[in-house]
């Protein structure tokens, strides 16, 4: 199967070229089907770093949005532009290491046939400074408590996971830093695999400690509302198939009595 690997950009200059060329050498050619990179508005050389790339690799392409949507409505927008049946997902800013995403493949399940349909990276040796980090760690535990979706790395971008489970979730604003639970929710598995983490080398981070911790409040109490309202029926019989050959059927039976008449 191929992966599409969906990366959102905002003033990544510096970063993004080197991330794409990085992910395009990490990544099997048989199994990297196309790198989609999402320009969220951005204002700097973003874009003219990506045009270049997919000037001379077709498996390269560049979706600009016309405002400042949020890296959420960023990561859906490449996700439905895929034309793969996994997605693999980064931050635009070099943080995330394209070397991991073959380990993170390996151990996604195929769809259709069971297994996680989502596997997210736990950052190792964080280059994070010491408050963020600090911030990170209350952030996780706080969401532990509340949501208890068992991920020790709710802030971590790079991600594979299941293109159509992913499109059936339904899409609200900052809901990239909750795909775990939503996954969960819709009776997914998912496992976590370690990942490195790198550096942030151009560019400043888009967020603070403030903004994550006052968004992340807000939306934990509307996943935890959206979770008690959700109903995922088990599907245990299905007769689609048995009619498809009842169908089928009579055509093949007339065949057989006028290939007996002819004799």
């Amino acid at each position: 199967m191929t992966v599409a690997v969906v990366i959102p950009a905002l003033n990544e200059e510096g970063n993004i070229g080197r991330l794409v060329e990085e992910t395009l050498r990490a990544i099997a050619p048989e199994v990297l089907g196309e790198v989609i990179v999402i320009d969220d508005g951005s204002t700097d050389g973003t874009g003219a770093e990506i045009k270049a790339l997919a000037a001379r690799d077709p498996r390269v392409r560049y979706i600009r949005h016309r405002a400042r949507s949020g890296q959420s409505a960023a990561i859906r927008t490449g996700v439905l532009a895929a034309q793969c049946p996994l997605i693999a997902t980064m931050d635009g800013d070099g943080q995330n290491d394209p070397a991991d995403l073959p380990n993170l493949l390996k151990s996604l399940g195929t769809p259709g046939k069971g297994g996680p349909a989502l596997v997210g990276g736990v950052r190792v040796k964080r280059k994070a400074v010491g408050s963020r980090r600090i911030a990170s760690l209350l952030g996780n535990r706080a969401r532990a408590a509340i949501l208890k979706d068992q991920c020790p790395d709710s802030g971590c971008g790079i991600k594979v996971f299941w293109r159509e489970a992913y499109l059936r979730l339904p899409f609200f604003t900052s809901m990239h830093r909750f795909m775990p639970a939503l996954f969960q929710m819709y009776s997914h598995k998912v496992e976590y695999v370690p990942v490195n983490d790198r550096p942030r080398i151009a560019g400043q981070s888009k967020y603070t400690n403030f903004n994550r911790a006052l968004l992340g409040i807000y939306d934990m109490i509307g996943i935890v509302w959206l979770r008690r309202r959700t109903r995922v029926p088990e599907i245990i019989e299905d007769t689609l198939g048995v009619a498809r050959l009842r169908e089928a059927a009579p055509v093949r039976r007339v065949a057989t009595v006028a290939s007996r008449q002819t004799h």
